[in-house]
């Protein structure tokens, strides 16, 4: 059997460059990138809904791969990629009207869940102010996120995880 996999688009398309993960992955549903998604991956714009993440996670995949602007180090419109585990975390504290991914994750145990194998694609932002619209350097990483995206699930996820579901199911 193989195994279940979410890519989550995250961010808010009403401050420029967070509007990255929500792009990336309406692109990859659209049939963009070096072959598409394969069909037993679910791609979903999440925006900053982090509670909708918090239970379609409690369906059971056995990987997680969200696709974020990430602050911090590095020029605009660099992608990386960073393995996220569970001592990565902390604890929980979502917000039920927010998009924490850190908490988000950190809450799965407290909801019935356990996080699974979690991979970020994360773009470094230009522009993170109030705006509609990606700067021109992260215009540019959208296609290469998105293969990193499809080379990271082909390569990695596809062919190692094993079915291990992160819990029985909502009911």
């Amino acid at each position: 059997m193989r195994p279940r996999v979410l890519v989550a688009g995250i961010g808010n398309l009403f401050r420029s460059d967070d509007g990255f993960g929500p792009e990336v992955v309406r692109r990859l549903v659209a049939g963009g990138g070096l072959r598409g998604l394969p069909g037993d991956v679910r791609a979903v714009d999440y925006g900053i809904r982090g509670m909708h993440l918090a239970y379609d996670l409690l369906d059971g995949y056995d990987a997680l791969v969200i696709v974020d602007a990430t602050p911090g180090p590095g020029a605009p419109g660099e992608v990386a990629v960073l393995r996220v585990r569970e001592d990565d975390l902390g604890r929980g504290g979502l917000d039920p009207h927010g998009m924490a991914p850190v908490a988000v994750l950190a809450s799965l145990g407290e909801l019935g869940g356990r996080l699974p194998a979690t991979y970020v694609v994360g773009c470094r932002p230009a522009d993170l102010d109030d705006g509609i619209g990606l700067s021109e350097p992260v215009t540019e990483a959208v296609p290469v996120a998105m293969d990193t995206v499809l080379t990271l699930l082909r390569e990695r996820v596809l062919a190692d995880a094993a079915p291990a579901r992160t819990s029985g199911g909502r009911g």
